[in-house]
């Protein structure tokens, strides 16, 4: 035998939880007929298509990591917790226009986090969860102690304008959640995968232009998220009766009421609120969920001690959810 020390792993926290969230939405606001005027559209095509109404467009000049920046920001002071306290960002996202630097590391700076394990996350629009679940293992495992989690996209940057059937989707936005330790779980374990098999179906083309398969990604969404969903519940140890509040990925409107239906059949409650933030957001990709929660803890359709069931999914084709109590 050898006289070598012990190895030691770190103890973390008995469970996790959300302290705060954040978001930030450009202010330049494109409706439908604002569209129809550079493509073949309609505000009538538009709406009964995909739900939207109108959108956000980021500026030239404004950048993903100024919108993240603004919607970590804006967690930390709803969380009332000092950047300092921070040790880790992780910022989803999958428009970042450069491979390197990330994105988290210039955002961490930039909010006044000093020195934090910095790192991006390309799940495509199921992004926002995967970091969720990151951050809550690696606060449970004792890698960290407070994470900031911050899905940001500039979509416009890769959708052809003139493309109607991408163009009329995709926005731009930013939405953070900080994720610290609970004496007992708030976050529920993160139920997630890929379907590797469909990952022609939402791809880059030319490296610039977002390109999917509508029809087919409508058909997959409609058939494989409840489940997933489902299984999220189960790995909480919840019923779809507990749900208070759903926000899938706000892909398509149709789409999510499309799972909230295979939802109820399961025995979700009919009083169970929706998420249909897509109506004036757009799809944001991994901003969507968090931006949906802030919306709806400031309209009150979301409050304090809710159960949220959050799923999201897209290119990959990736999926990923979990359970949590509203902060």
């Amino acid at each position: 035998m050898t006289d070598r020390s012990t190895l030691l792993q770190a103890q973390g926290a008995a469970g996790t939880r959300i302290l705060g969230v954040g978001s930030f939405q450009p202010e330049k606001i494109v409706t439908n007929d604002d569209l129809s005027k550079i493509m073949d559209t309609n505000d009538q095509w538009i709406r009964e298509r995909v739900g939207i109404v109108e959108r956000r467009f980021a500026e030239k000049d404004e950048s993903l990591v100024d919108m993240a920046v603004k919607a970590g920001t804006a967690a930390l002071a709803d969380a009332g917790v000092d950047p300092s306290e921070v040790d880790t960002v992780i910022l989803p996202n999958c428009t970042m226009p450069t491979q390197i630097p990330n994105a988290a590391a210039q955002v961490a700076d930039r909010i006044g986090i000093t020195h934090p394990a910095a790192f991006d996350l390309n799940a495509a629009c199921a992004g926002f969860c995967y970091g969720l679940g990151v951050a809550s293992d690696l606060i449970r495992a004792g890698s960290a102690k407070k994470a900031l989690v911050i899905g940001a996209e500039k979509l416009t940057d890769h959708v052809d304008p003139v493309d109607r059937g991408n163009a009329i989707i995709f926005a731009d936005g930013a939405g953070a959640a900080v994720v610290g330790a609970a004496d007992t779980a708030q976050i529920g374990p993160v139920s997630w995968g890929s379907a590797g098999e469909h990952v022609d179906l939402i791809y880059m083309r030319d490296d610039r232009w977002i390109y999917q398969e509508g029809q087919s990604v409508f058909r997959w969404a409609t058939t494989q998220i409840a489940p997933i969903a489902l299984r999220a519940l189960e790995l909480a140890g919840l019923e779809p009766s507990d749900v208070d509040v759903l926000i899938p990925h706000q892909a398509n409107l149709r789409i999510v009421e499309a799972i909230a239906k295979k939802l109820r059949a399961k025995g979700a409650r009919e009083d169970m609120v929706v998420a249909d933030d897509i109506r004036y957001s757009g799809n944001t990709s991994s901003a969507s969920i968090p931006l949906a929660l802030d919306h709806m803890r400031k309209a009150g359709t979301a409050k304090q001690g809710d159960v949220v069931l959050a799923v999201g999914f897209g290119a990959g084709l990736s999926y990923a959810g979990q359970a949590f109590i509203c902060p």
